[in-house]
């Protein structure tokens, strides 16, 4: 499959080269010694913003992750945008994971809702519905419904999403982002089987979270 975007997020860009030229000065004023740690500051923020191209695995059945991280949450509940019956996954996210935003269906999105609100721990159960979150209603090729719902963090303070009302997405195809530690919401049909457990690490399109039936 070929990977329409870079190595390193664009997103992160414009931090990477604050980061480089600050610590670029400080070695020039103050040598290396002393701009060691703003080096340090350059490596994490370019780890942050790396993007790397996944493999796409499974059928139109298969809801995919939408990012990389940790399962903290699987749990039988109401869909607070769909207003039905579901299966919450929960996938948090550290400032060390991948923070690109993937479509775990290919489908088309019916619409989008965001939300503004508090930046708590996104590791508790209240920040799905506390925090500033943005959420995706998709609508699968064979007629599933999935919500995928962006939620901000305590250190995350934007989040970005690049889709509308009546965009198609493909599996694994990138479609937002989130800086700086998060997690990420998918609530999908009862049916479905779910392919993970609480504390299951993840990876963003090649973790496959469920089967829909």
């Amino acid at each position: 499959m070929d990977y329409p975007h870079p190595i390193i997020a664009r997103e992160g860009w414009p931090f990477i080269a604050i980061a480089a030229v600050a610590a670029l000065l400080a070695t020039v004023v103050a040598g290396v010694a002393w701009s060691l740690p703003l080096w340090l500051v350059v490596v994490f923020v370019v780890q942050f913003f790396r993007d790397p191209p996944r493999r796409v695995p499974g059928d139109s059945r298969s809801v995919l992750s939408p990012a990389d991280g940790r399962i903290v949450v699987v749990e039988r509940c109401r869909d607070p945008y769909l207003d039905r019956d579901s299966v919450k996954l929960s996938v948090f996210m550290n400032v060390f994971n991948v923070h690109s935003n993937r479509s775990p269906v290919d489908g088309q999105v019916r619409q989008v809702w965001y939300h503004p609100g508090k930046f708590l721990n996104a590791d508790l159960d209240k920040a799905s519905l506390e925090n500033e979150r943005n959420a995706l209603w998709l609508t699968t090729v064979d007629g599933h419904d999935i919500t995928c719902v962006q939620v901000a963090g305590l250190i995350a303070r934007r989040i970005l999403c690049y889709v509308r009302a009546g965009d198609a997405l493909a599996r694994g195809q990138r479609y937002g982002f989130i800086r700086f530690g998060s997690r990420l919401d998918v609530y999908v049909p009862v049916e479905a089987r779910v392919r993970v457990a609480i504390g299951e690490k993840v990876r963003a399109t090649e973790t496959v979270l469920a089967e829909l039936a």
